[in-house]
């Protein structure tokens, strides 16, 4: 599909593989094939530093061990770049003694927020909306939910 602002996207299908990718995260390479046999929730938000996203960081974060106990990994991405989501985390954890165990894409190319049907006509071209995915151990998507970018989620 295209938008208004000629930015292609395609929208994953529920019981279909998850579009694959290979991106740069603050933990090194990833890839899709990476989380085989585990479940992963991949989860985007608009951008580094705001109010809205550092909550939800910290709540993933508070939860993480919740996760992992599930055979669940958790995955951010923002259309940001590794070098803000790095200060990023370095200022939560300064200001608020929270470390973030998981790792964050860097998308400054949209790729996977394309892939993953994360920009939306209406919203910016530099923001992926929020939206949480839920990737079964086989690599199938399970479930997605899209959230205006002013909301946050429940973790």
């Amino acid at each position: 599909m295209e938008n208004e602002h000629n930015i292609t996207t395609s929208m994953p299908r529920i019981n279909e593989p998850a579009p694959d990718f290979e991106t740069r995260t603050t933990h090194g390479i990833k890839k899709l094939e990476d989380y085989k046999g585990k479940w992963l929730v991949l989860f985007s938000r608009p951008a580094d530093f705001t109010p809205v996203c550092t909550t939800e960081f910290i709540a993933f974060a508070k939860r993480h061990a919740d996760f992992q106990a599930l055979n669940c990994d958790l995955l951010g991405l923002s259309i940001d770049s590794y070098y803000s989501h790095v200060a990023w985390i370095r200022n939560i954890k300064e200001k608020f003694d929270v470390e973030i165990p998981f790792p964050i894409i860097e998308d400054l190319s949209m790729k996977v927020a394309r892939a993953y049907g994360m920009i939306h006509p209406g919203a910016a071209d530099t923001s992926a909306v929020r939206a949480t995915f839920i990737i079964d151990p086989e690599g199938i998507l399970r479930a997605m939910v899209y959230y205006p970018m002013s909301n946050g989620r429940s973790i």
